[in-house]
Formats: structure tokens, sequence, C-alpha cells
């Protein structure tokens, strides 16, 4: 009798929860700036039902209803003042009777999480796409309901990269001299086929178990902050996945732009500020489809809205991250992603944010940077942009000899005088790849001496460097072969990996010598505050030689690049205003101690960062 008893107990329970199918945020946090949180409740005919919240210091302000009777959207207030961290019940009554409940969590927030500090120009960013880096546990390769399983010889297959992988190899990632890590999304992408990615979301809160699991994800943000590495997520408002639960069953057509119908974006990216724009070719980009995979969401309507702002928030709160790479960020709707990064600045002030603005020159990039003195006084309220004009321009920079115009250095040169239409030049990501463009080492051509110039300028001048995983051991990859053929496996990320990045087996000279480069440069420039936060004064390029001094202080760093096929002498009269009384210094690449009078020689195609005695 008992055991019927609880068995009944048991199936009453279940039912009345099975009324319930999803609540979106899972869960939440006392102590919040913004006292309002909005419930995402799903279930069959979910709407028809009152509810009620019975809990101190949480009230509801709005039950509200929309097209598809699955849905309600609850409007909670919560007074931190007087909830307390714990779990109560939402109540949802038919006719007064209890039809369903709910448990529902309000947890602690971590110590001083709203102050956390986010990614910054002292910091030095690695780039990882998870599936291609390094197979930690075998056991997720094939996961039952995912049908897109591993298949390294499919380029665009998963190759069975995960979380755990990444934090077998943090030591590695740490020595080298990150000092930050960004993950393309590892948030799941169920879909059938080419899901290795991670830029067609199914489910906004699940790590994709393919990759790990949320309490994985956070385990890897704490292994970071162990080793002084912060955490960056690559987050997509501008679209989903088809196979995204929510666009299985919409709580309104309005959620999705052209819906039914499916209009592939123009991608006209200028549209969004030119002022002579025709507003077709502006909707044309703003709502326009970026995949026919990839549903375009429609942030003008405030549910979604709410729901993507409030899911940036609760990632970061999670797992205590220090930044957010927005993906296609000049692709939504512009007044919705300023007030998406608004409220997430709100919420942790010293935070930063980077948005993929790619756009071809300085004058376009500079639109979409915080407190840009823009004409028609759009805020977009986003810190850092990347700069692609500088990534455009390095290859050819150092391909070709200096002439009349902007030939040569005068290209990097050129760029950084353009920096009068930046708000904070220095809040810049700057980059030689990543996992959109060909490899760095192919784009200048497999040249060694190039790619050691390049890459101490890329390390030295303004901005926030970031390096793409490989790049430290000069990988290739042609982006018109195919974004999967591109996106190589890390070597050594694989048991049965004949070449190693990580133990240097199999490596060529070149190779080695490109990882204690980067390696020597990296780590002298965690403890060099000049080159981390100090101003930047450059000189026109003459005779193929580029010279630029950052300062902080009395901390000064000269950087000398030589992209002639001949040594240089430079005399150094020309930088006295910079040099000052300074006779002598280090050069961080060599190691060697310098002594000048009057001047200073500079070997062939190369690089010199003198540290100033």
């Amino acid at each position: 009798m008992k055991k019927l008893l609880f068995l009944l107990s048991l199936f009453f329970v279940t039912s009345l929860y099975a009324q319930v199918e999803k609540v979106e945020p899972t869960f939440w946090w006392v102590g919040m700036k913004n006292p309002n949180l909005q419930l995402l409740v799903y279930g069959k005919d979910i709407s028809k039902n009152q509810v009620s919240i019975n809990y101190p210091g949480v009230k509801i302000t709005k039950v509200n209803k929309v097209a598809n009777p699955n849905y309600l959207f609850i409007d909670l207030s919560i007074d931190s003042l007087v909830a307390k961290a714990g779990k109560f019940n939402i109540t949802f009554l038919q006719n007064n009777k209890k039809f369903a409940t709910y448990q529902y969590e309000l947890k602690a927030r971590e110590q001083a999480s709203a102050n956390r500090e986010g990614f910054n120009s002292g910091d030095v960013i690695y780039e990882i796409m998870p599936d291609r880096f390094v197979n930690g546990d075998t056991k997720n390769d094939f996961v039952k309901g995912y049908p897109d399983g591993t298949d390294r010889l499919n380029p665009d297959a998963r190759h069975g990269g995960d979380i755990q992988g990444i934090i077998n190899n943090l030591d590695y990632i740490s020595s080298m001299g990150y000092t930050a890590l960004w993950l393309t999304p590892v948030v799941e992408n169920n879909a059938s086929s080419t899901s290795y990615h991670g830029y067609a979301t199914t489910d906004y809160y699940k790590v994709d178990p393919r990759h790990g699991s949320n309490e994985l994800y956070k385990k890897l943000a704490e292994e970071c902050k162990k080793r002084n590495i912060k955490l960056i997520i690559d987050y997509i408002v501008n679209h989903s996945g088809k196979d995204w639960w929510i666009y299985k069953d919409l709580p309104s057509n309005d959620w999705i732009n052209n819906y039914p119908d499916m209009k592939i974006c123009n991608f006209r990216g200028t549209t969004v500020f030119d002022p002579h724009k025709a507003e077709i070719d502006a909707k044309g980009m703003s709502d326009g489809w970026f995949a026919e995979s990839m549903p375009d969401l429609n942030q003008r309507n405030p549910f979604l809205a709410t729901y993507l702002i409030q899911n940036s928030i609760w990632w970061i709160e999670y797992a205590g991250l220090s930044g957010v790479r927005s993906d296609t960020h000049q692709y939504p709707d512009k007044q919705f992603v300023s007030e998406w990064a608004k409220q997430i600045l709100a919420e942790y002030p010293h935070f930063n944010m980077v948005g993929e603005v790619w756009l071809n020159y300085p004058s376009m990039t500079s639109y979409w940077q915080k407190d840009a003195p823009n004409l028609d006084k759009y805020n977009s309220n986003l810190p850092t942009i990347m700069d692609f004009p500088l990534h455009n321009a390095i290859p050819t920079a150092f391909a070709e000899g200096d002439g009349w115009g902007d030939t040569g250095m005068n290209r990097l040169y050129d760029i950084f005088s353009q920096d009068f239409l930046m708000a904070n030049p220095m809040n810049i990501m700057i980059f030689g790849d990543n996992h959109d463009t060909s490899r760095f080492y192919t784009l200048i051509k497999e040249d060694f001496k190039v790619y050691k110039l390049a890459m101490a300028f890329l390390l030295t001048t303004r901005g926030i460097p970031q390096m793409y995983a490989g790049t430290e051991a000069l990988m290739t990859g042609v982006k018109g072969s195919g974004d999967g053929v591109m996106r190589k496996d890390f070597p050594g990320g694989w048991a049965e990996d004949k070449v190693s990045i990580f133990t240097r087996q199999g490596l060529t000279n070149d190779q080695i010598e490109a990882l204690d480069y980067m390696k020597r440069i990296q780590n002298w420039r965690k403890s060099n505050e000049a080159v981390k936060y100090g101003t930047m004064t450059q000189f026109a390029p003459q005779n193929g030689v580029y010279v630029y001094f950052r300062i902080k202080g009395d901390k000064k760093v000269m950087v000398i690049l030589n992209n002639n096929n001949d040594k240089q002498e430079l005399q150094t009269i020309r930088f006295a205003e910079c040099l000052g009384n300074h006779h002598s210094g280090t050069d961080i690449i060599s190691g060697n101690a310098l002594n000048w009078t009057n001047k200073i020689e500079v070997p062939t195609k190369s690089a010199m960062i003198i540290d100033l005695n």
C-alpha cells in the first residue's frame, strides 16, 4: 500500500512538472543591478494558466501572452534587499486549481562579480576553434541524438576537439605568453551536418555535449583564472540555427525576419551608416538571412531582445567570463545591439566586448566603437572593434617596396594616421588571421622573415593583439579551399598525430624558431607597461624602415621594422623627440645590449624591439 501511494504521489508530481517543458533563463541570481527578470515559460497550452509566486522579495509584475499558446513571458521584480538565494515554486493555476508547478532557483553571486576586469590592451588573445584544437575526451566523439559525429577525413564534419582538450593544454597556452582565450561558440549546434563551427545555435543555455557540458565550461573558466587567463565567449545575436527548439515552435512569427519565406542578406554593411542609403537596401542588410541554415533573428521583438540580453548576462555570470566577442556585429538591428551592449556594461562596468565589424576602411569600422562622434549621433556602446583595415593592409605592406604614396610600410603608417576617427584607438583588436580568413603564413606567401617582422609589429603596436591557434607555428590554409579545409586540426591534438606543436615532435626548424620567437616577445610583453598601455608616436617610413615608440611615463620602447633586403643605418637625431637622452637599450628579440652615439644599425629584413634603459 505504501509503495502504491508513493508511486501515485510520484506520478502526481511528475505530471505537474510535465506541463512545463522549459523555463529560461534556467536560473538567475540575487543582487543584480537590474532588478527585472523575464522568464520564458514553454509548455503545451501554458498560456491558459494563471501564475503565482510566493517568495519574499520576488514579485510578478506582468504575465505576457503571445500568439502561440505554448508560451508565457513572466515579468519578475527581484528586490535584492529582501530576496535571498534559494528555490521557490512557480504555480500555474486553471480555475483557481493547481495545474502545474515549476521549481525555480535564485543563486548567490560570486564576490565582486560586478567588478570583474575585461580583456584590454595589456592582453594577448589566443583564439581557438575547439573542434579543431585537441580531442581531450574521445567518449564524446559520438553522442546519441546528435547525428553529426566525428570524422577527421571529412573537412566539414566534426573532428572531436573539445573543452577537456583545452583544459589539458592551458599550461602550454600560458607558457607561450597568452593572457586571454577566445573560443568560437561551444553552445549546442545540433544540426545534421557542418555543425563543428558552432555558429548555428540550437540551445542558448547548453554547451554542446560533443564539446563537454556547462559544468566543464565553468571549470575551464576557473582553470583559466588560476593561470591569469581571461575567458572570452563568442556570442551571436544576429541569427540562430534552424534546429533551435524555439524556431521549431515560434512564440510569434515576428521572432524571425522574412518568415516563413527566407531572403539572404545583401551583405551591404555600409547601409547601416550611409546617409544616402535606400531603405530597401538597409532592410536587406539587417533583415536578410546570413545563410539558409541560419534564420535571421528580429531583435525588434521585445521578448526576443530581452531573451538575448539575459542569455548573454547569464553566461557571463555563470562561468565568470571576462569578455564577449560579438559575431556578425554589423548585421542585426543596430538599436538593439546598442542596448544589448549598454545593459551588459551596466551590470559589469569594467567588462569588455569586441565586435566583428568586417569593413575595409577605418572611417567605416570607427562608426561601431562606443562614443564615436557619429554624424547621426548613434552610439554602439561597444568598447572594442576588430581592426579589419589593418588586417587587410599587413600582408601587402610587407610584400611590396616603398614608393610614392601609400605603398609598403606607408600602408601601416596611414592606417594609424586615421586613428583620429576612433573614440579609443588603444581599445581595438588587431590580428593577422582568425578562423574566417586565410592563414597568416599563407597570406604572406610563407616568407619567414616577413612573419617575424609582422609578429613583432602586432605585439608592439597600439591595440589588443589576437593570435589564432597555430599561427605561432606557421600553420597554413587558404580560404578559397573552403572553410573546413582551411581550419586544419592543431598538430598534436590527437593521439594518432605524428607532428605535435605541444612537444615539437616533427616540426621544422622554422616552426621551432617561430614558437621560441613568439614565446619570448609575448612573455616580455606581459610586464612591459609601455607596450601594453602607453601612447604611440610613429615616424613616417623612410627607405622601407618604419619606426614607432610606445611611451608610458618614464618607460619607453623603440620598435624598428626594416622591410629591406639590405641592412640599414638610422640616424638617431631624427628620433630625438622620443629618444631624449637615451643612448642604450636592450633588443628584446636578440637579447643583445645596445649602445649608440648617433646611429643604430638594423639587420636586413628584420625587427628590433628596443627596451630603452
